[in-house]
Formats: C-alpha cells, sequence, structure tokens
C-alpha cells in the first residue's frame, strides 16, 4: 500500500491567478459574432440572445457535450458553468452532486433544490426530486443553466434552472454510432438515427453502459432510448412528442468512508456495503408532448402535457441496533402534468412589453414500502403507505423596454404546494398525514445597455423550497413515520451583474449575488442510508461569478470560469437526538459546499476557427482542462473536511472524412497527476462515513462514426 499524499491546500494566489487567466484571455481579441448570436429561453421562456438577458446565464452546446467525454455524466460538461458545483460521487446508486449557488449541496441522493426540464416537460417532481440520468446526453442539442432570482418564476426548490433541448431532426437523414471504451471496465455505446420525412421528423437514440467502478461493490448497468417526433400540422402549429426510457438493473453502492478508511485505501466500500449487497435497481418510461401555436407574428400558445413511471428498489446498509441485517426501500411511483402557457408582444403607453402567462400542475403518486434485508434481500416489510405531492402554480412575467438603454423585468409565481400520506402497515395510522405549503415570489429586474458590447443588470428575487417526499419520510427519531412538521425553506436573493463583449469573438461576465434564507432544510442525521431533517434558523450566502472565453489566434481558443462562495449559518442551532446532539455555531459553513471553484480550458485545433467556442470539425483538436476546487465542509458543526484540489485533465480528437461520411476519435486522460482527493462528502453522515474519493489516473478512448442516408 502506497503511504497516502498530502491533499492540496489552496493558497491565496488562487483569486490572482485566476483574474490573471481572464485577463490575459480577454485581451487577445479576433473577429467573429458567435459569443453575442448564441440564444437562450429559460429565462424569459421565450428565445432571447444570451448577452441581452438580464441574468446569469450559460448555454452549453453539442460540440462542448461531445468533446468532454463519453456523455455518461453532466458533471463531464456543466464543469465549466460558473455558481454551479456538480460533483460526480462515483456512485451510480446516489446520482450525481448538483447545487447551484449552494441549493441543492445536502442532497443525500439525486438532485434536489433545482428545477430540471427536458424538452420543457419538467424531470423534476412537484417536490423538488429529480434525477440527473433524465437527461439522454448523446441526444442533447444544448443545455442551459439559469442561476439568480429570475429562476424563481419556474416554483417550489428553484435555487438554479438546469434545461436541456433535444436536437432537432436533420433534412439530410443521417445514422451516427459511438463507442467508448476506459478505466474501470467502462464500456459505453450509442446508436443514433435523425432525419425528416416530409413535414415529420425523428431523433432516435439508444445507448448503453456499463462500469466495474474504481471502488469495491461500485458496479452499474444501464440502458436508454431518447426519441423525439416532431411534425407541424399546419404553417402555424408545431408539435414535438418526447420517450424516454431507462432501465439501470444494477448501481451498486460503495457508500461513505470515514477518514481513516479513506486514509487506508480509497477503493475500499464504506462498511457493511459489501457483505450487505448494498444496491439499486431502477426503471422509469416517460412521453410528453408539447404544442406551440403561433397566433400571429406577436402572440403564440404553449401547451404540454406528460405522463410517467418509476421503479426504484434499493437495498441500504441498515441503522446498527435497528435493521442490523441490513434494510429495503422500495417505490412504484406514477406522475403526469401540464402545463399553458401564453407569450405576446406589445406596447403599453408606447413602451415595447414581451410578457408570458402561464398555469403548471403536476401530481406524483408513490407507493412506498420498506423493510428489514438479510444478504441483500427482503425478509420483512415494515412499511406500506402511498404518498403524494402536487403542485398548482400560475406565473406572470414581463420585460418591458423602457427606453433604449434601460429594460425592466417583473414577475409573479403563486405556488401551492400539497402532500399527502396514507399508511396501511401502522393499525393505528400513525404514519398518516397531510401538509400544505404556499408561496407568492416576486422578481424585480432592471438592465442597463450601457454600449453595444456592455449590458449592466441588477436582480431580486424571493424563492420557496418545501422538503421532499423522501426528507419526510422518516421522524426525527428514524421512525417510518410522515414527518409535517418541517417547514417551507424561503429565500430572499439579490444580484448584480455585468456581461461584456471587448470584441465579438470574446465574452466576459461577471455577477455579485447575496442570499437570504429562512428555515433552510438541514439533515438532522444520516445513517445506513436513511436521513432525518430539519429547519435551521437562517442562512447567508455571499460570492462572486466570474465566466469568460475568447479566440486568441485563429487556431486556439480559450476559456475560464470561477466562483466563490461564503455559505454559512447566520443563527445557531442543534441537530440531532438523544445521545447524539450537535450544536451549530453561528458563522459555520454550510456543508457539502466548496468554499471555490476553478474551470479552466486551453484548446488548440488545426482548422481554422471562427469563435470562442470551437465546433467540432475534421482535422485534430488538443485540449488541456485545469479545475481546483476548495474545501468542502461535511458536518454542521465543520468538525470534519475534504481538503481542496487541483487536478490537470488533457483531451484529444481527430476526425477523417470517409466519403460522405466522418469518423472521429477521442481520447481523454483525466487526473493526469494521479491526485489522491476527496470528490464528495455525504452531508452529516452519523457514523462520520462523511467521505466519497475520487479515482486516480484514468482514461478514455472513444470513437464515433456519422454517415447520411
Amino acid at each position: 500500500m502506497q503511504p497516502r499524499r498530502p491533499l492540496h491546500t489552496p493558497t491565496p494566489t488562487f483569486w490572482r491567478q485566476s483574474i490573471l487567466a481572464i485577463a490575459a484571455a480577454t485581451a487577445c481579441a479576433g473577429a467573429s459574432a458567435q459569443s453575442l448570436s448564441e440564444v437562450v429561453v429559460s429565462a424569459s421562456r421565450a428565445q432571447q440572445r444570451s448577452f441581452d438577458t438580464p441574468a446569469a446565464i450559460e448555454s452549453i452546446d453539442r460540440d462542448t457535450i461531445e468533446s468532454a467525454g463519453p456523455q455518461v455524466n453532466l458533471s463531464e460538461s456543466l464543469n465549466r458553468v460558473a455558481g454551479l458545483t456538480i460533483l460526480n460521487r462515483q456512485n451510480y446508486a446516489q446520482d450525481l452532486q448538483v447545487s447551484i449557488r449552494g441549493f441543492g449541496a445536502r442532497s443525500a441522493f439525486g438532485i434536489r433544490g433545482i428545477r430540471l426540464l427536458v424538452d420543457g416537460i419538467p424531470a423534476t417532481t412537484p417536490d423538488g426530486q429529480a434525477q440527473g440520468s433524465s437527461i439522454a446526453l448523446p441526444s442533447i442539442e444544448r443545455i442551459e443553466v439559469l442561476r439568480g432570482p429570475l429562476a424563481q418564476m419556474y416554483g417550489n426548490s428553484s435555487g438554479g434552472v438546469i434545461q436541456a433541448f433535444t436536437r432537432e431532426a436533420p433534412e439530410q437523414a443521417e445514422f451516427s454510432a459511438q463507442l467508448y471504451t476506459g478505466s474501470f471496465g467502462m464500456q459505453r455505446s450509442d446508436w443514433q438515427y435523425a432525419g425528416r420525412v416530409g413535414r415529420y421528423g425523428l431523433v432516435a437514440d439508444y445507448s448503453t453502459f456499463e462500469t466495474n467502478g474504481f471502488r469495491a461493490n461500485s458496479q452499474a448497468e444501464r440502458k436508454q432510448f431518447n426519441g423525439k417526433l416532431s411534425f407541424e400540422p399546419n404553417e402555424k402549429t408545431r408539435v414535438n412528442v418526447v420517450l424516454n426510457l431507462f432501465d439501470m438493473p444494477l448501481a451498486q453502492d460503495p457508500l461513505g468512508l470515514t477518514a481513516q478508511q479513506l486514509a487506508a485505501d480509497p477503493e475500499l466500500a464504506g462498511t457493511n456495503a459489501v457483505s450487505r449487497r448494498v444496491r439499486k435497481i431502477v426503471s422509469q418510461n416517460q412521453l410528453g408532448s408539447s404544442l406551440t401555436h403561433n397566433i400571429d407574428t406577436e402572440r403564440s400558445v404553449t401547451a404540454r402535457v406528460y405522463y410517467g413511471r418509476r421503479s426504484n428498489l434499493q437495498y441500504q446498509a441498515g441503522i446498527f441496533g435497528v435493521t442490523p441485517t441490513g434494510a429495503w426501500v422500495g417505490l412504484e411511483r406514477a406522475y403526469y402534468g401540464t402545463g399553458l402557457q401564453y407569450n405576446a408582444k406589445t406596447k403599453i403607453a408606447q413602451i415595447p412589453v414581451t410578457w408570458v402567462a402561464g398555469y403548471e400542475f403536476d401530481l406524483s403518486r408513490e407507493e412506498r414500502q420498506a423493510g428489514a434485508a438479510a444478504l441483500g434481500e427482503k425478509t420483512s416489510t415494515t412499511r406500506n403507505e402511498d404518498n403524494q405531492a402536487s403542485n398548482s402554480d400560475f406565473f406572470l412575467q414581463a420585460t418591458a423596454l423602457v427606453s433604449e438603454k434601460v429594460s425592466l423585468v417583473t414577475g409573479l409565481r403563486r405556488s401551492a404546494v400539497r402532500f399527502n400520506s396514507a399508511d396501511h402497515y401502522l393499525s393505528d395510522g400513525n404514519g398518516s398525514g397531510a401538509v400544505k405549503y404556499r408561496a407568492t415570489n416576486p422578481v424585480l429586474g432592471l438592465s442597463y445597455h450601457a454600449t453595444d458590447a456592455l449590458n449592466l443588470y441588477a436582480n431580486y428575487g424571493k424563492g420557496f423550497e418545501t422538503p421532499t417526499l423522501a426528507e419526510v419520510a422518516y421522524s426525527g427519531t428514524r421512525a417510518p413515520i410522515f414527518n409535517t412538521t418541517i417547514n417551507a425553506s424561503r429565500s430572499q436573493h439579490y444580484e448584480l451583474g455585468s456581461k461584456w463583449a471587448p470584441a465579438p469573438q470574446s465574452r466576459l461576465d461577471f455577477t455579485l449575488f447575496q442570499i437570504k434564507s429562512s428555515n433552510e432544510i438541514v439533515v438532522q442525521s444520516s445513517e445506513g442510508g436513511n436521513s432525518t431533517f430539519k429547519n435551521a434558523p437562517s442562512t447567508l450566502r455571499t460570492g462572486w461569478e466570474l465566466a469568460g472565453r475568447t479566440l486568441l489566434n485563429s487556431h486556439i481558443s480559450a476559456t475560464l470560469s470561477a466562483s466563490m462562495i461564503n455559505a454559512r449559518y447566520s443563527q445557531g442551532f442543534t441537530s440531532g437526538s438523544g445521545l447524539n446532539i450537535t450544536t451549530v455555531s453561528e458563522g459555520n459553513k454550510i456543508p457539502g459546499i466548496p468554499q471555490n471553484f476553478l474551470f479552466s480550458e486551453l484548446l488548440w485545433s488545426s482548422q481554422v476557427q471562427d469563435g470562442p467556442k470551437p465546433k467540432q470539425r475534421l482535422g485534430s483538436q488538443v485540449g488541456a482542462e485545469l479545475t481546483r476546487a476548495g474545501k468542502l465542509y461535511a458536518n454542521d458543526n465543520n468538525s470534519a473536511a475534504a481538503d481542496g484540489y487541483t487536478t490537470l485533465n488533457l483531451k484529444a480528437s481527430q476526425g477523417w472524412r470517409l466519403g460522405t461520411s466522418t469518423l472521429t476519435a477521442y481520447a481523454r486522460v483525466d487526473n493526469l497527476s494521479d491526485k489522491r482527493y476527496t470528490g464528495s462528502v455525504i452531508v452529516n453522515q452519523a457514523s462520520s462515513q462523511f467521505y466519497e474519493p475520487a479515482p486516480g489516473r484514468n482514461w478514455t478512448l472513444g470513437l464515433r462514426l456519422a454517415m447520411p442516408l
């Protein structure tokens, strides 16, 4: 066994290096308009140039997604978005850890606190829970990430919005195949058809993935189909029908490690993970449709409807003394929803106004069961209940061009979220309960278009975040009783930002923010796969975000994103129960949030580039990525933390023309220096198994063949 290498501790030069790097990038200017022309829709629910949007928003395009890795995890490409922290836990049973400005960092599994949408259809259930695996990356054209006050217009748990869009079918039909292999037995394949026949367009994508994992008990395999059928019944109407099928028959859970286990061997599985066969089995199928009808050139109506089913069976390590042989939790969920949106452009007192009004209803019903397990198989059932979550929301948002240089954005969303639980196991019905949350959240923003190359904006918004059904599933004593004592968290968001294009091919965005929250939902305890939650009195988040990209010359581009956040409890409290009471002092850092993060990329292409976002073309590309993360606290009393780290990744690709087809080869080496570090933490894990180590040096090779039909 090799001795543990010391982990890197961030130095004061971190920010000096960041500023120098972006200053050097923006000082080199060429000639292209690509950085100003990209279109986004998330901030205003209508197409708008990203540069003109009065919000912190980033769009990741198809070429970036494709060149960032085998297209398995969102973390491959979204790690370049300032203000978004996306940690690959190397654990497909628990999904990624995703947070935006600290929202979502405490999640023990899945994505929460952030709204996730795919082709306009929610992938987040009414209670605020989502799964990153809902996005089939090989068929995605672009991903938008919206941060800040305007994200509150998406309702419950809108700490930010991640919205993905499936590609449109091209006029010339094509077939493509991708094959990847890599470290730890990783195998990835993707097969895709895209084409049009008359008014009908079809994109059909099928992918497979399997890995042995770099830790013990971390094997996973999954299959996914994503299909999009588009057609125009008439010149004014467009319909999209999207089908997504997801099957994960095995996802072993390596659990977290204690500090002692981490120091001994980061490839170990956590306590009892192997002996109790801790794992998850998931299947999810969803069908959705959206219709957009242009009434005239100034008005349109969009409607959506969707239905899905999810089956989830998880075997856990269990809580010693309560379930000493292991435990299991299962749910069968049916969910559906509908939405209606009206967009219009008009004038009020000769002031141009663009506005949108809409209504959204979503409902999720699930049968939740649980019990004891032995050697990873069910032995008894100790829980049987029906849970339901629904939301009914109205929203209105408008942008007024007050003058040639000043615009005003305002909006209001009225939300009602309801939870119900009907217990079918306890004879006295103590597991039953119901709770309702209501909120009226306004947003207000002002933009100043100083010049054609400089936009300034200021925003304010109120938000709220309910607990999820999983978070109210257990009482404070870990009893399987529906917990209705948790309040919704309320937050006030303040934001100042600027967008500067010193040259057409260069762009620099800078944002300052402050977020005040009351009744923040925090982890009270987490052990054996079961977590309980409570409210903390108040928190405060302050920070900044910097994103820049430029074309240094006709062959070299540079990208940099950096962020700093000071997320802390602004009032003390106690958590835990019984003999495990923890005092959390005022000023303690909120766990699970890296205090700073930096991503930078330098990319060379043999082909002449015409913008700061190089497109994948024939010829060669070689790039280097530097990632740097700050200290990551693991618990509320800040007695445990993972040190910061710096990693270097190298990538290369080569494209060839084969007749009318193209063949592209990809190669990556991640963590080139083989640094040993903790990639993520399990917040407030009761047995101190906080740490989820990241892999050392690892590689990926891939081939993509695309041919016209």
